[in-house]
């Protein structure tokens, strides 16, 4: 368990100026992903036509320009009335994955059912994320990536910021999937639909449309599907990494099993002994049991497991959320490469409490990290001694321990130093934003153990030089 209390940090007061924005650009992205949904490309195009035409033809007795306006406005006219006019009553059930990884497509299946009275032909099925604006504290005290080097009227509506939150803060990218399928009154249709989680964690599917375009595609209505809610785990985003040749030669887990299935003393044959107490049965020698006349059992070579440790710097500082989700899928990324059919690994981390979480022979397989990576969060607050205290107590048995920082400071340097002087094996990564600023720190004051920095917008390329 993780001692002390955790101090509650103030939170600054947002300027009326930002909250006059916030309002402003909520309302208006509200309003865009309403039209949106509704209006087809075809139909922004239709009514660019109307507004062009209108201006052009003014003046009815030098241009016949009016014409035209008469001809898209009652276009316009008919797709929207019909639009609004069309009705469907749907149910479904959606055949998810059990898992998903940030950024990875995948394929699932829809089951519809037509609850109406009438046929429903050529609609469009679609998941709706739930909103992704961000809150009012993120989107004044967030900065985007690169803000400073923009211009100043840029800088001082930050209306990039707003939709780079926006991005950020969306849970899944869906497809529509459909458009000339017709389900019949008490029929079921089998559709396949596409999603591309955006975020790690555990995503709700609750909210899935079926949209009822007009004969002319320009306007569609949008009418909600019941359908149950449907759970996915979405697995951080991973990363390739060389060839691991960890340390572990000299191991101190005995192990339980190796890879040939074989349990207990599993290793070379040595020879024969006299049986003691707690000897397993099915290592008698029957045949010495018979010449002696006394029980007898094969002795072999005792087989031990690398037993590693994957320590997570969860500690953030404002603004450093996508740091910290680069920090994650480091993380991830070495628990999926290391063999935890030949080795044992534990996860570390501080959450309120001390963290540890086991995979390999005889625990949990590596998914189960992924799971809880995937629901980890950031802590406002450093607990560097609580970390420190947490490693060290199952340092004995740890063959090396890999750290991921989120960031890097003099105190991470020190915690560092404390476990290297413990008598512990440690190969740290860091991430940083500026890779040539952190560098720069650690060659003034230099790091005994392994380490390699890591800039935020180049991870995989960087962990590819990763030498172990």
């Amino acid at each position: 368990m993780a001692e002390g209390g955790t101090a509650k940090r103030s939170v600054p007061q947002v300027s009326l100026f930002y909250r006059l924005l916030y309002r402003s650009y909520s309302r208006g992205s509200v309003l865009s992903l309403f039209l949106n949904r509704r209006v087809t490309t075809a139909g922004w195009v239709v009514l660019s036509l109307l507004l062009l035409t209108a201006i052009l033809g003014v003046d009815l007795s030098k241009s016949t320009v009016y014409q035209v306006f008469s001809l898209v406005f009652g276009l316009l006219v008919v797709s929207l009335v019909w639009s609004w006019a069309r009705r469907a009553r749907l149910s479904a059930r959606r055949e998810l994955p059990r898992y998903a990884t940030v950024g990875e497509s995948f394929p699932y299946m829809v089951t519809v059912r037509n609850e109406g009275r009438h046929s429903v032909r050529g609609f469009l099925l679609s998941e709706r994320a739930p909103d992704a604006r961000p809150s009012l504290s993120n989107f004044a005290f967030t900065q985007e990536p690169g803000e400073r080097e923009r211009n100043a009227f840029d800088r001082f509506f930050v209306y990039y910021r707003w939709r780079w939150l926006m991005e950020r803060c969306l849970l899944f990218k869906g497809e529509q999937r459909g458009e000339h399928c017709t389900v019949h009154p008490g029929e079921s249709l089998c559709m396949s639909m596409n999603l591309t989680p955006q975020r790690r964690g555990v995503v709700c599917l609750s909210d899935l449309r079926a949209r009822l375009p007009d004969p002319f595609g320009l306007f569609q209505r949008c009418r909600r599907v019941e359908a149950r809610g449907d759970t996915l785990v979405v697995f951080p985003r991973r990363y390739r990494l060389p060839d691991l040749n960890l340390p572990g030669e000299a191991c101190s887990q005995l192990g339980g099993e190796v890879a040939s299935n074989a349990i207990g003393q599993s290793g070379e044959f040595l020879g024969l002994r006299d049986y003691r107490s707690g000897d397993v049965l099915r290592h008698i020698h029957w045949k010495g049991w018979a010449k002696t006349g006394r029980p007898i059992v094969k002795e072999f070579e005792d087989i031990y497991f690398p037993h590693y440790g994957l320590i997570l710097d969860n500690f953030t500082e404002q603004g450093d959320d996508d740091l910290f989700e680069e920090s994650v899928s480091v993380a991830a990324s070495f628990a999926c490469a290391i063999d935890t059919k030949r080795s044992l690994l534990d996860l570390m981390f501080i959450k309120d409490e001390a963290i540890v979480v086991k995979a390999g022979r005889g625990e949990e397989r590596s998914e189960k990290l992924l799971e809880v990576l995937a629901a980890v969060e950031a802590e406002p607050e450093e607990h560097l001694d609580d970390l420190e205290r947490l490693v060290k107590r199952h340092g004995d048995r740890l063959t090396a321990c890999i750290c991921v920082f989120t960031g890097w400071t003099p105190e991470r340097a020190s915690f560092l130093r404390r476990l290297v002087s413990a008598g512990m094996n440690i190969m740290a990564l860091i991430l940083s934003r500026s890779a040539s600023k952190t560098r720069a720190m650690i060659e003034t004051d230099p790091l005994p153990c392994r380490h390699l920095v890591l800039e935020a917008s180049n991870v995989e390329e960087g962990l590819l030089k990763l030498q172990t």
